[in-house]
């Protein structure tokens, strides 16, 4: 059973920094262990001063982004403003990468390739060593380096989910909140593990789950409706997935087309309404706390070590309440 829990969120531009601060600080006062940040630039707040702000606000907690990418800043960028996260919040950084989605597309760039992921996070522990290292024919080496950075990807598709249990310290599991679904991404990371001859204890799986408690179960469906058509929209160039998914090819196809990376998650995004009840409710959780917590039981019967809940906009302090007072101590108990 799941006893350990996290937050993933972005910034709003509607947001203060110092309402981050405050924030972070009820994050690790209702007992999570990480606060993950999204890398968003033209649709959220930097997320490098995000998570500063968030590190001198609190004692514990780690804090990453989740997740970063290799085409928007360029490794040595990346590792260089990590390793200030990771002193000024005295050694809780984390690095989560992606192969880049929202952040990439919105610019006209296409994601990275599996292979310049595997060179970019052996890129980044050579930097996080400090040893000089080539670095496009210039010998250099990251100066403010000072440990090996935890290092996560996410992942949602076979090869990356094998990438992450090959060379990995976490995994970022996207995709669903399902437990066939999991289970058939889990089998990938397995595949990975073996592949290198690691271990399961030698990563972190950590699963984003985003939900929405409400009595009014419509209410609780139409927050999770714009995060369940961006996951659509990443789903229309899937080759492979578990077979009972495969009923939902036409959405995704639909989603991809109206998907608007301006309102990334935003509960008023007009693309919301383009995937069905059916395929929403697969994805997400929403409905009343004694719903959602069946559904998060039922996960927690999953090989994974942590949920992180994404915490929607819209009365962020009452959501975290929500979770930290009533359903992490129900999922404890039992």
């Amino acid at each position: 059973m799941v006893t350990r829990f996290g937050i993933s969120r972005g910034v709003s531009p509607r947001e203060t920094f110092a309402q981050v601060g405050e924030i972070a600080k009820k994050v690790e006062e209702l007992g999570f262990e990480a606060l993950w940040f999204i890398d968003h630039q033209l649709g959220m707040k930097d997320v490098y001063a995000a998570m500063n702000v968030s590190a001198m606000a609190t004692e514990e907690i780690e804090i990453g982004c989740a997740v970063t990418n290799l085409r928007t800043r360029h490794p040595t960028v990346t590792a260089n403003a990590t390793t200030a996260l990771d002193e000024l919040s005295g050694g809780r950084a984390l690095l989560g990468l992606g192969a880049g989605w929202v952040a990439v597309h919105s610019i006209g760039e296409k994601p990275n390739r599996i292979a310049e992921l595997r060179e970019g996070i052996e890129q980044f522990r050579r930097l996080f060593s400090g040893e000089e290292m080539d670095i496009a024919g210039v010998k250099g080496r990251l100066a403010t380096a000072r440990r090996q950075i935890p290092i996560y990807l996410a992942v949602s598709q076979p090869r990356m989910l094998e990438l992450s249990g090959e060379i990995c310290d976490g995994a970022i599991l996207m995709g669903a909140a399902d437990p066939d679904f999991c289970n058939w991404q889990i089998e990938h990371i397995y595949r990975g593990l073996q592949q290198a001859g690691r271990r399961r204890e030698d990563i972190l799986i950590d699963l984003v789950v985003t939900m929405s408690i409400d009595e009014d179960a419509d209410r609780a469906l139409g927050d999770v409706r714009a995060w369940a058509t961006s996951q659509a929209a990443t789903f229309a160039v899937w080759k492979a997935m578990p077979p009972g998914w495969e009923r939902f090819r036409s959405e995704f196809k639909a989603a991809q087309d109206a998907y608007h990376y301006e309102e990334h998650l935003s509960l008023r995004a007009g693309h919301k309404e383009i995937v069905s009840e059916e395929f929403v409710r697969s994805v997400t959780i929403s409905g009343d706390r004694e719903q959602c917590l069946a559904r998060l039981l039922e996960l927690s019967t999953v090989d994974i070590d942590r949920i992180s809940f994404a915490l929607l906009s819209g009365g962020r302090l009452r959501r975290l309440e929500e979770l930290g007072r009533h359903v992490i101590p129900r999922l404890k108990a039992d």
